[in-house]
């Protein structure tokens, strides 16, 4: 009480406190689900096929169940189930670049659940399809270790220079959103032949060729090159990650080229008393070469 401003406060926090105890309470003492309840999930995964199971818990609470799809990828779905269930519909998380809407009914069963999740595979099977031939033939930069459910990657295309791709999981084999970073004499030309080459874009080609096509460029691929060709570190905290970003600012000196990370060059910027800003440029040298060196801001600082 001596710690509350006012009983109204006091009021409020005590309420607060006896609605916690008591919902922990209630989760200590909740009645474990009834026998059909295990009949019924045991009777189903046997349907289903045991084979199927790739865990679940002691209390079969949570139960994880795996599928391939046409491509042989192996793909996980985790099901939450309730003391109701089949009344009540458990919760679903899977690995998607789209989200995965069941179609409940009254009687919700792992087997219509799993029978969706399996239509839902074959429906982003062409986008995996995509994603994978672009991290098996050329060098992704990020993300390192790409999820089911990521969309975009960053290829490498040349010595510091890359394009990120935004790709549609409906859609996986139209132009993609693209982004070029590097160095102007490099990224502009890749820009302008992207402009140029537009409209032969072919939906009935892989993306992958489509931007070999497009850009007319040979994209190096990861077997066939070092690391070191592309992982160049920061050229001022001398790290490639830094909280998870690789060095995405080149100097445009082509006799440099060295790479930075975005808010590595902001803090070098900030702190040269020659460099200045206009809007949301700053202006300066590079710390390698001393040659000019701009760095576009986006709405909130690096």
């Amino acid at each position: 009480m001596k710690h509350s401003p006012d009983l109204m406060s006091f009021m409020m926090e005590l309420k607060m406190v006896l609605e916690v105890a008591l919902k922990n309470k209630q989760e200590i003492h909740a009645l474990p689900p009834p026998p059909q309840f295990y009949s019924s999930l045991i009777e189903e995964i046997g349907i289903l096929g045991w084979d199927k199971l790739v865990s679940a818990d002691s209390c079969f609470s949570t139960v994880k169940l795996k599928a391939e799809d046409a491509s042989g990828r192996e793909h996980l779905i985790t099901l939450k189930l309730k003391a109701k269930y089949p009344a009540e519909s458990p919760d679903c998380s899977v690995d998607f670049p789209v989200s995965f809407s069941v179609s409940r009914t009254p009687q919700s069963s792992i087997i219509s659940i799993y029978s969706q999740f399996l239509a839902a595979l074959e429906s982003l099977k062409a986008f995996w399809d995509v994603m994978d031939e672009i991290d098996e033939k050329t060098w992704v930069l990020e993300p390192e270790k790409p999820t089911r459910s990521a969309t975009a990657r960053r290829i490498a295309v040349g010595h510091n220079a890359s394009i990120n791709i935004e790709v549609d999981p409906r859609h996986p084999t139209m132009l993609p959103e693209c982004c070029f970073l590097g160095a102007d004499h490099v990224v502009k030309p890749l820009g302008i032949k992207l402009s140029r080459n537009i409209h032969l874009w072919d939906p009935e080609n892989t993306l992958l060729q489509n931007l070999k096509d497009v850009l007319e460029i040979d994209f190096p691929a990861r077997t066939i090159l070092e690391k070191s060709d592309f992982s160049m570190d920061c050229g001022i905290c001398y790290a490639f990650q830094l909280d998870g970003a690789i060095p995405d600012q080149v100097c445009d000196n082509p006799q440099c080229g060295q790479p930075f990370h975005q808010i590595c060059l902001y803090e070098w910027l900030r702190g040269l008393q020659t460099s200045r800003q206009s809007f949301n440029i700053l202006f300066g040298e590079c710390p390698y070469c001393s040659k000019p060196i701009t760095l576009k801001m986006s709405g909130r600082k690096p």
